[in-house]
């Protein structure tokens, strides 16, 4: 197995070592070991009975899906398992100055991904990511099979290839061997499960993400598993709630001897727990993320609505709260390959900031497209270009074509809830206070910047302390600084013009 280090510098180490243990003398307790499995990195930190992150705990360990000509997305399934193992090695290994117990330990992964297990609990090579398209042509097997609208709204998700539906019937009809081979259909948090406590046990959270997940019921949909010829043995079972805890194994028990007694929570997944830890867990707060790709979510407490609309996915955080909202295949992905082909000047950003519109019509679908079309066949694509047109002028156009995108989504989610406040997070706004602006501007709305760094393990730090009745609530809001992006609603006016051109480019091109 490839295995992932860390390095400290000679004084970061230095400084470090002259902690006095008496520093950590009146740490609030109990210590939480919180780790985010995301899909381009693994994060691992201590955080204290306060949902507190504990100073010089942290560790990022990055990676990255391999990506193939036919539209595959994979991850190489023991190195995977293998950096989560070394991210937790190397907290541990930070944190040895630190000697109350670590109690607990909760953890957060990517939704959507799907890996099989032969019956010696071998996993299958590769885990297949939400982006994975192979898929695809299955899809629209699926729609004549089956009535789409019903299914959407019993499990919450459209057919798509980033779901199981579609990649269960493409690895039965085209690797049926293998399929056959299977003694197991997991996540790779409930691989993860398997690994460390000999139960593949998923969560609610995690099993509403892959699309045969009855939202109502908080069950495996009987009518989608039956239509679709899997042996319900094949499915994980499910957590009774996120109050349920496992235990180490033997050999990770002996491996890491100070969690051996620790009590691990089922992973939920890591959109959600972005939500809990930007404070947007209530009906009026919507959570705007943009990391390697892009989403707007709703949580509150409650059962889903109604009626989902047609745009929009409805999941699960746990058994008494619903997240509600849209995902983009293209967010901070999308920037890199702008900055990798384009050549950018240094200056790009600061050329395009308070601009008009770009006048540039731009289809920000290089990964394909989820929310709100979920076309399978949709590409990216550009208009308006003209021989005066620069790399800052495409690159403004990209920034608002994701803000567009991002617009469809929150229309939806008004006609089922009534959002207040946007808050925002993720590495790739962090990085661009001109995207976050052109957001504002977009919706209308003020953008509140999240201060928190690393939401999604503070989110799953909260929901370990509430299981356990050490807080009430998760409505805990983060005291870090936050920044307002205030809407501009002059430009807001022109960019509703601009977003029409928007729509009827994307119509054109995607009939």
């Amino acid at each position: 197995m490839v295995k992932y280090g860390y390095q400290l510098s000679a004084i970061s180490y230095q400084l470090f070592r002259n902690i006095s243990r008496n520093q950590y003398a009146t740490l609030e307790k109990p210590l939480i070991l919180a780790i985010d499995i995301g899909t381009s990195s693994v994060r691992a930190a201590i955080y204290d009975g306060n949902a507190n992150p504990i100073p010089r705990t942290s560790v990022k360990l990055e990676r990255s899906f391999s990506v193939t000509a036919d539209g595959g997305s994979e991850l190489n399934s023991l190195e995977a398992f293998d950096q989560v193992v070394s991210a937790i090695d190397a907290v541990l290994e930070k944190s040895t100055k630190i000697k109350s117990e670590i109690a607990y330990v909760t953890s957060c992964s990517f939704w959507h991904s799907l890996v099989g297990v032969d019956s010696g609990g071998n996993p299958t090579p590769s885990i297949l990511g939400w982006a994975d398209t192979r898929s695809h042509d299955y899809t629209e097997i699926l729609r004549k099979k089956l009535n789409e609208k019903e299914v959407h709204n019993r499990t919450g998700a459209r057919f798509h290839s980033s779901y199981w539906p579609a990649k269960l019937l493409w690895l039965q009809t085209e690797f049926p061997s293998a399929y056959a081979n299977a003694a197991g259909l997991f996540s790779f948090s409930d691989f993860l499960a398997l690994k460390l406590f000999d139960k593949p046990v998923t969560s609610i959270s995690m099993a509403s993400g892959t699309g045969l997940f009855d939202i109502r019921k908080c069950e495996w949909d009987p009518e989608l598993v039956k239509a679709l010829k899997i042996k319900p043995s094949l499915l994980p079972p499910i957590a009774d709630g996120v109050s349920a805890t496992y235990r180490l194994n033997k050999i990770f028990a002996k491996r890491w001897p100070r969690l051996a007694g620790a009590k691990w929570f089922p992973t939920i997944a890591d959109g959600a727990a972005d939500n809990i830890g930007a404070g947007c867990v209530t009906a009026s707060k919507a959570a705007l993320m943009i990391g390697t790709s892009g989403a707007m979510r709703v949580a509150y407490t409650g059962e889903p609505p109604e009626a989902i609309p047609e745009g929009l996915w409805c999941y699960r955080v746990d058994r008494e709260r619903v997240i509600i909202g849209g995902a983009l295949s293209d967010g901070g992905g999308l920037y890199r390959w702008l900055k990798a082909n384009l050549k950018l000047p240094k200056d790009a950003e600061a050329q395009i900031a308070n601009r008009a519109p770009s006048g540039l019509a731009f289809l920000p679908f290089l990964a394909g497209e989820r929310s709100t079309g979920y076309n399978e066949d949709a590409r990216g694509a550009m208009f308006g270009l003209t021989s005066a047109t620069d790399s800052a002028d495409i690159l403004q156009s990209a920034l608002e074509s994701v803000a567009f995108r991002f617009a469809e989504i929150f229309d939806q989610l008004s006609t089922v809830v009534d959002i207040k406040q946007i808050v925002a997070s993720g590495g790739a706004l962090r990085e661009s206070a001109v995207w976050a602006q052109i957001i504002a501007d977009v919706l209308g709305r003020d953008l509140v910047m999240n201060g928190a760094s690393e939401s999604s393990l503070r989110g799953a730090a909260l929901l370990a302390l509430e299981s356990i009745g050490k807080i009430d609530k998760i409505t805990l809001s983060s005291s870090a600084k936050k920044k307002v992006f205030t809407a501009n609603r002059d430009r807001f006016d022109l960019y509703r013009m601009a977003r029409e051109r928007h729509s009827e480019f994307y119509k054109l091109v995607n009939r």
